[in-house]
Order: C-alpha cells, then structure tokens, then sequence
C-alpha cells in the first residue's frame, strides 16, 4: 500500500573508524529539548464519548434542564418528558419504563429539585443499559471466529478495520476474511484495512462468499490465529434470498468449526434510529445475534436507540463507534454512556 525505501544488500559497509573525541571539562550539560508549549494532551476516552455524543446530548441532554427547573415530577412534567424521550428514539416501550421509574424514585426518596430529578432519570437510564455492558470474552477458542453483518452502509467493513486494531493492540494475533464478494472495492478496502493493522487477509477475487470464510478458517488454524474477523455482504432484511445466503455463510463456518461461530455480531447505524430494532429482530432470526456493534453515535442525534435495543430487544453492545478514527470504536459501558448525555 505505501512504499518503503529499502537500503541496498549489494554494497559492502564500510569498516568503523574509532575517532577520539576530546570533550572540554567545561561544556556544558546537554538536556533534551523540552516539548512545544502548546502541545495538546490527548484527550481520554470519556472526553471523547461526551464530544462525540455532542448532537444526542443536545436533542436530549440540553433541553433537560428547562424541562427540570420546576424542580417536582408532575404530569406536566411527565409529558414533557415523554416527547423529549420519544423524538430521541428511545422508543415507547423504554419510555415508559423510565417515567414509571422516575416516579417511584420521586415519591421514595422525596424529590423536589432539578438536580435531584435529573439525578434520578439518569440512575434509571443507567439500570435499564447496564445488561448490555458485557465485554467479549474471546479466550475460550481459538481461533476465536466472529462473523459480521449488517446492512448496506452501516460502517461494517471500517468496523472490522477497527476491531482487528482493538485485539492486535492488545497482542492477540488476526486474520481478516473477506466475505463480501459482491460489494465493489469490498475485497480492497478489506485488505488497505489489513495493510495498516499489519493482519493478513484472506480473498478472492469473486466467487462463494461461504468459501472464502471457510478456506480463511482453515488457514487459521494452520497459523495459530487467536481471531478470525469475517466480513459479509450488507444486506437488507427484506432481501429474503440474500438472508438465506448469510444463513448459509454461518452453516458453512460451522462445518469448518462445529463450536463456530463464537460470535455473531451486528453492526447497526444509529442514524436508522427505530429501524435498528427491526434490524437486530430480523437479522437475528436469521443468524442468532449475539451482540451488536452501535457505528456513528458521533454523527446521530438519536443515540437514545439504545434504549429502545435496552427494552424490546436485549442483545449485549460489545462495541461502540463515535468517530473515524481507528481508535474510535470501544468496548461499551454504560456509565461512560449515561454521563456523557447529561454532562
């Protein structure tokens, strides 16, 4: 992908020649230059949470505030929030959840101030999310295989980039597969995804997407990876014949590995807001999610989708994007969540 000037192998170094280097008694010490003054520290991972939450927070978070200055929970109060909720895609079902909390704690623990109340919204938020904090365990197998999917767009292959950066950083060893033999560019952009993680890529040119993952596996295990990430075709949940196929994909990765796969995650987009339900009901029927992957909180205001995942359809977030940075996906917590939104 890049080029690297490679010194020659013909030529012969030269001997070293010992030069007596007479140093003055009296020079002076030689101290590293210090960094520039304005060098900007990096910024940690909550920092950038809260700054790529920014439009979510101001959909939801920033109108909190006037919402709560009445300082006592009340049906006006209520129904103000109820809108606020509903037009953040929390969805009605996790709204409703939330206000009954909100009362109870209200009438429990007495409160009447805006600090209180907002206190008490963001314990219940915290709660109904904390089930879907459960980092990936990936020590149980290995190669430990986890199959990808996702519509068309939802950041699937820029995730798998960014998770085999995420486990190589952490010294486990990964191979890429690249099961989308349909989309154009897929297999290379895969591989440019490869060249800067320094993982290898297995590909085809075109063929059976199924056969691909399977010879990938295969190598694999001849090389002792730790992780094998396997990219597949986007597709809608209403392309039936294309649904089969991914279904196929995952019968295909079982006979390479009967234990397999490990891991089945779903990439959504949080800009489809509600229809990210649709999808992880859909896609999960079809190939038994077991956890998902939330790309583009950044560029959302409807990271309340989460939420609404939280309360209709629980799978584990293994993982959340918000940024295009390669170090810009992360595992999930929900406390970093929560407070970013009502910081």
């Amino acid at each position: 992908m890049f080029g690297f000037l490679k010194k020659s192998t013909d030529a012969k170094a030269p001997a070293p020649v010992n030069v007596p280097v007479n140093i003055p008694a009296s020079a002076p010490a030689i101290t590293p230059a210090s960094p520039p003054a304005n060098t900007a520290p990096e910024l940690s991972w909550r920092d950038r949470l809260k700054a790529g939450l920014a439009r979510t927070r101001a959909q939801f978070g920033g109108k909190l505030k006037s919402i709560f200055s009445r300082g006592k929970v009340d049906d006006e109060l209520l129904e103000e929030l109820e809108t606020l909720l509903l037009t953040s895609d929390v969805g009605m079902e996790a709204t409703q959840h939330l206000l009954s909390e909100l009362k109870a704690r209200a009438r429990r623990d007495k409160i009447e101030t805006p600090e209180g109340i907002q206190q008490a919204l963001s314990a219940a938020l915290h709660d109904l999310l904390l089930p879907l904090e459960k980092p990936l365990e990936i020590t149980a197998h290995r190669p430990f295989i986890i199959m990808i999917a996702g519509v068309n767009g939802a950041g699937k292959t820029t995730s798998i980039g960014k998770l085999a950066k995420y486990f190589h950083a952490q010294g486990l060893s990964v191979l890429l597969a690249a099961g989308d033999t349909f989309r154009a560019a897929a297999r290379e952009q895969l591989q440019a995804w490869g060249e800067r993680n320094n993982v290898t890529v297995i590909s085809q040119q075109s063929g059976d997407p199924a056969a691909v993952i399977f010879d990938a596996i295969a190598a694999a295990k001849a090389r002792g990876i730790d992780i094998v990430l396997a990219d597949t075709a986007g597709r809608l949940p209403t392309q039936l014949h294309l649904m089969e196929e991914i279904a196929k994909v995952r019968r295909v990765i079982q006979k390479a590995d009967p234990s397999a796969p490990h891991e089945t995650l779903l990439v959504l987009d949080a800009n489809f807001g509600q229809n990210a339900l649709q999808q992880v009901k859909a896609f999960d029927k079809t190939i038994s999610v077991t956890g998902l992957v939330i790309t583009k909180l950044d560029g959302s205001a409807k990271g309340g989708v989460i939420a609404a995942i939280a309360r209709q359809c629980p799978k584990p977030i293994r993982f959340i994007g918000i940024g295009e940075g390669i170090d810009d996906l992360r595992p999930f917590v929900a406390r970093d969540f929560v407070d970013a939104l009502f910081e």
